[in-house]
C-alpha cells in the first residue's frame, strides 16, 4: 500500500473531464483533496493524498500524464520560526486551508495546524517577519 501527497497541473482542455473519478474507478485508489483551484477556461490545480495498492498507484499516475496532467511530488514542507513570529495574523487572512487560525480573538495567538497545510507557500509572502519558511523535503 502506499500513500503520497501530490500536486496535479491541469491543462484548460482538461478542468472539465472527470479524472480523479477514474482514478477511484479503473485504478482502486483512494484520494483525499487537500487543496483545489480549478476555474472554468483556465488551468487547474489540485494538491491531493492519493492511495491504493502500489501497482495501482503506478498505474494511475501513467495514466494522468498520458491524459496531459502534469503530475508533481507535493515535496515542500511549511515551517513557522515561533522565535521569529509577531503573532500579526497577516499568515491567517491568506491561508486557504484553515492550516493558520487565531482560535481565541481575545488572546490573538495564531495556531499553527501542520496536518491541515497543503505547502501552497501562501502564508510566506504574507509573513512581514518571514516567520513562514519553506524547507525542501
Amino acid at each position: 500500500m502506499i500513500s503520497k501527497k501530490i500536486v496535479l497541473h491541469f491543462p484548460r482542455n482538461l478542468i472539465d473531464q472527470p479524472i480523479t473519478y477514474h482514478l477511484t474507478k479503473e485504478y482502486d485508489l483512494a484520494f483525499n483533496i487537500l487543496h483545489a483551484k480549478i476555474t472554468a477556461d483556465e488551468e487547474g490545480l489540485m494538491i491531493l493524498e492519493l492511495s491504493g495498492e502500489d501497482k495501482n498507484y503506478e498505474d494511475g499516475i501513467k495514466y494522468l500524464k498520458k491524459q496531459g496532467v502534469v503530475v508533481q511530488p507535493l515535496s515542500k514542507d511549511i515551517r513557522r520560526n515561533d522565535e521569529q513570529c509577531t503573532q500579526c495574523g497577516a499568515c491567517v487572512t491568506v491561508c486557504p486551508t484553515g492550516a493558520l487560525f487565531i482560535p481565541d480573538r481575545e488572546k490573538m495567538i495564531v495556531e499553527f495546524d501542520v496536518n491541515k497545510c497543503t505547502g501552497c507557500e501562501l502564508c510566506v509572502p504574507a509573513c512581514p517577519v518571514r516567520a513562514m519558511e519553506v524547507r525542501l523535503v
